[in-house]
C-alpha cells in the first residue's frame, strides 16, 4: 500500500483546511485508516481514524466538533476536513493505513503534510 498527503499549508487562526490521502497498491486489505500528526518536540500522536467502509470514526478530543474524517472509496481517497484551526493544531499530518493479511497485521505511513497555523 502506498499513500500519499497533499493539502497541508499555511492558514491563520480560525480557518479551515482539507487534507487528502491517496491509496494506491493493495487496497482491498485495509482494514483501517487514520490521520495522525507530530509536532516539533513531540511523539506523534493520533488525530482521528475511520474504518474501511467508512462504518465507524474516532477523534482525539483536541479535534472533536472541528475535524472530520472521511473516505471516497471510488477514488480510493481519505479526507480530513480541519475547521477553526488553532495554532496548537501545527504540525506535520501523516496518513496511514492498517492492513491484515494471514493473521498478521501492518501499517503503513505517508510522507507526510506540514500544517501550519499562524495566531
Amino acid at each position: 500500500v502506498q499513500l500519499v498527503e497533499s493539502g497541508g499549508g499555511l492558514v491563520q487562526a480560525g480557518g479551515s483546511l482539507r487534507l487528502s490521502c491517496a491509496a494506491s497498491g493493495s487496497t482491498f486489505s485495509i482494514n483501517a485508516m487514520g490521520w495522525y500528526r507530530q509536532a516539533p518536540g513531540n511523539e506523534r500522536e493520533l488525530v482521528a481514524t475511520i474504518t474501511s467502509g467508512g462504518g465507524s470514526t474516532n477523534y482525539a478530543d483536541s479535534v472533536k466538533g472541528r475535524f472530520t474524517i472521511s473516505t471516497d472509496n471510488a477514488k480510493k481517497t481519505m479526507y480530513l476536513q480541519m475547521n477553526s484551526l488553532k495554532p496548537e493544531d501545527t504540525a506535520v499530518y501523516y496518513c496511514n493505513a492498517k492492513t491484515s493479511y494471514r493473521g498478521s497485521y501492518y501499517n503503513y505511513w505517508g510522507q507526510g503534510t506540514q500544517v501550519t497555523v499562524s495566531s
